[in-house]
């Protein structure tokens, strides 16, 4: 069993738009779409398709010096 958060899409959602409301970053579309391969082709939701969001654990990246990181 997958972790994640169940989303029920809206109207107008795209896979950009929903990774940028969960991650506040739109690259993350593509974890979004590989949780939920059905809806692949899928350009722009219609609304009532059920998606699973993938929690996504951060990193701390260790190379960067102290002061950059956040």
């Amino acid at each position: 069993m997958h972790k994640g958060y169940n989303y029920t899409t809206l109207a107008g959602d795209t896979f950009d738009s929903i990774a940028l409301d969960f991650y506040n970053e739109e690259t993350h579309a593509s974890t979004i779409i590989q949780m939920n391969l059905q809806y692949r082709n899928v350009l722009i939701f219609q609304g009532g398709e059920k998606l699973l969001i993938p929690i996504i654990e951060k990193e701390t990246p260790t190379s960067l010096p102290p002061w950059k990181r956040s």
